[in-house]
C-alpha cells in the first residue's frame, strides 16, 4: 500500500506518533466567507495559521498547548470552530475540529501546564502538492506578506512606531474610512522588496514560503522588516523585525524559511504585535459566535 494512502487511513496513529516525538499541529478559525481562489480574491479574508505542540491524543480528544506568541498566551474559548492541519515530511492532511475547553498537565517539578482541549477529529483528508491549503470540506487563504533585507537595523525605530500610530488611528476611524495607501508608509533602511505567504506563527516566529526565484534575498541579510497582512481584522499590514533562523526546499523547489521576532532595536514594539495578535484572535471568535447567534 502507498505510504500516503496507508497514513490516511491510519491517521489516529500518525497523530500519537507526532504527540510522541513532541511534535505539533496547525490550527486556524473556520470561517463562513469563501477564500480566494485562481481567479481572483472572491472577498476580504486572511486565515493566520498558529502552530503548537501535541501533548495527547485519547479516544475523544486532542491535547494541546495553549497558542501564543511573545510570551503572551490567547484564549481560545469553548466552542470555537477550527480547520487543524498535521504534516509529516511534506505530506499534510487537513481537518474539522471545535474547542471543548482548557485544563492543564502536570509539567516539570509538578508545575501545571495550561493546554486545551479539542474534539478528535472524525476524519482527515490529505491536501494534494499544488493546493496544500485545500481540501473538499476547507480551504485556506493565507497572509501575504512583504518582506525586505534589513539594512540598518535601528531604522526600523521610527518605522514601527509609524506602523503602530496608524493601525490605533485606523482603529479609531469611523467605518468606511479611506484605507491607507502605500506611498504613506514609512520604511527603514532596507533592500529589494520581496514577497512570501504566512504559513504558520508560532510563540517566538513565523514561517514563510518563498518563491524560488526570490530566495536569493535570504542570502542578502540575517534580518529582514516584515509586513503582515491581516486585514480586515487588523486594519493595515502589521510591521516587525525577524531574523532568519532557518530554511529548506521542498520536491517543488518552494523556499520555506523560519524566522524568529526580533524586538532587540525596539522592544516598545513587542507588547503592541503581541496586543494585535491578541485582537485577531477575540475578533475571529467574536464573529463565529455572532454567526451562531443570528
Amino acid at each position: 500500500m502507498p505510504a500516503h494512502r496507508s497514513r490516511t487511513e491510519r491517521w489516529q496513529e500518525c497523530l500519537h506518533e507526532v504527540a510522541a516525538r513532541g511534535g505539533g499541529l496547525e490550527f486556524s478559525f473556520a470561517q463562513d466567507t469563501p477564500a480566494a481562489t485562481d481567479d481572483g480574491p472572491a472577498t476580504i479574508r486572511k486565515d493566520l495559521v498558529w502552530r503548537v505542540r501535541l501533548y495527547q491524543v485519547t479516544d475523544h480528544e486532542l491535547i494541546i498547548e495553549r497558542p501564543g506568541a511573545l510570551g503572551q498566551s490567547f484564549t481560545l474559548t469553548e466552542g470555537a470552530e477550527l480547520i487543524g492541519a498535521m504534516v509529516i515530511g511534506q505530506n499534510r492532511w487537513m481537518f474539522h475540529t471545535r474547542c471543548l475547553g482548557s485544563t492543564e498537565l502536570p509539567g516539570p517539578g509538578g508545575r501545571p501546564i495550561p493546554v486545551v482541549r479539542l474534539a478528535l477529529p472524525d476524519r482527515m483528508e490529505r491536501c494534494q502538492r499544488r493546493t496544500f491549503n485545500r481540501i473538499s470540506t476547507a480551504e485556506l487563504s493565507i497572509p501575504q506578506v512583504e518582506c525586505w533585507p534589513l539594512l540598518d537595523p535601528y531604522s526600523v525605530i521610527a518605522a514601527e512606531i509609524a506602523n503602530r500610530a496608524q493601525i490605533l488611528d485606523l482603529e479609531r476611524a469611523q467605518p468606511g474610512a479611506a484605507p491607507a495607501t502605500p506611498s504613506s508608509f514609512t520604511m527603514p533602511v532596507v533592500g529589494p522588496k520581496f514577497k512570501a505567504q504566512l504559513l504558520n506563527i508560532g510563540g517566538g516566529g513565523v514561517g514563510l514560503q518563498i518563491e524560488r526565484a526570490d530566495s536569493a534575498a535570504l542570502d542578502r541579510s540575517r534580518l529582514f522588516w516584515l509586513r503582515v497582512d491581516l486585514t480586515p481584522q487588523i486594519p493595515s499590514p502589521l510591521a516587525l523585525t525577524a531574523r532568519l533562523a532557518h530554511t529548506h526546499i521542498d520536491s517543488t523547489q518552494a523556499v520555506y524559511a523560519g524566522l524568529a521576532f526580533e524586538f532587540g532595536f525596539h522592544p516598545a514594539h513587542r507588547e503592541f504585535v503581541a496586543g494585535q495578535l491578541c485582537g485577531y484572535f477575540a475578533a475571529m471568535q467574536n464573529r463565529q459566535r455572532l454567526r451562531h447567534s443570528a
